[in-house]
C-alpha cells in the first residue's frame, strides 16, 4: 500500500506539480473555501464553460458518489475527474461512508476507461463538506484497494493532501495496510 502515497499533485512525473501544488495550496489557505474552486481557477474557463455545457445537457446536478470527466485544459495534466462527495450535517452514516466510496470507485472507473496511468486524488468531503478526515482516508484507501484487486487495474492512486494533519493520517493509514 505504501506505492499508494505520495505527496504530489495531478499525477505529474517530472516536478511541475510540486509548483502548482504549492501554488494551489497558497490559494487555498489565502483565498478559497474548496480545491475545486481553486482547481477551476487555474485550469481556466474552458473549464468551466464545458462543466456547464455537461450540466445542461444532462439537466440536473451531478449526483452524489458519481463523476464525470474533462479536458484539464491549464492544468498539467490530460484529464480532470469531477465528483461530488456527501455532505456531513451532523454524524456520518452509513449511506455517506457508501456515497464517498461510490466517488472514488467512479472516479477509478472513469480514469480506466479513459487509459489514465495515475490519479490524484485529493481529500474527497473533507474540509468544507465535514467528512471526518480519518474515516475518509480509511474509506479511500479501502476503496482503492479492493477496486484494484476485483478489477486488475494497473492505475496508479496518488493520494493528495493539503493538510499536514491529512498527510500524518494517510502515511500512518497506508504504512499500517
Amino acid at each position: 500500500m505504501q506505492d499508494y502515497f505520495k505527496r504530489r499533485c495531478l499525477g505529474d512525473e517530472y516536478g511541475k506539480s510540486e509548483r502548482i501544488f504549492q501554488k494551489y495550496k497558497e490559494e487555498y489557505n489565502k483565498n478559497q473555501k474548496a480545491i475545486d474552486n481553486v482547481i477551476h481557477t487555474y485550469a481556466g474557463v474552458q473549464l468551466r464553460i464545458e462543466c456547464s455545457n455537461i450540466m445542461k445537457r444532462q439537466g440536473h446536478n451531478e449526483p452524489i458518489g458519481q463523476a464525470k470527466i474533462t479536458s484539464a485544459y491549464n492544468l498539467p495534466s490530460k484529464y480532470i475527474i469531477h465528483t461530488v462527495g456527501p455532505m456531513i450535517f451532523n454524524k456520518v452514516m452509513k449511506k455517506d461512508c457508501d456515497a464517498l466510496e461510490s466517488c472514488y470507485r467512479s472516479c477509478l472507473l472513469l480514469a480506466d476507461e479513459n487509459k489514465a496511468e495515475s490519479i490524484a486524488f485529493c481529500c474527497i468531503s473533507t474540509g468544507e463538506f465535514r467528512f471526518p478526515n480519518n474515516v475518509a482516508a480509511e474509506l479511500a484507501i479501502r476503496t482503492v484497494k479492493n477496486y484494484k484487486q476485483k478489477t486488475g487495474s494497473k492505475i496508479k492512486v496518488i493520494f493528495n493532501v493539503f493538510t499536514e494533519k491529512d498527510y500524518q493520517i494517510y502515511s500512518k493509514m497506508l504504512v499500517n495496510k
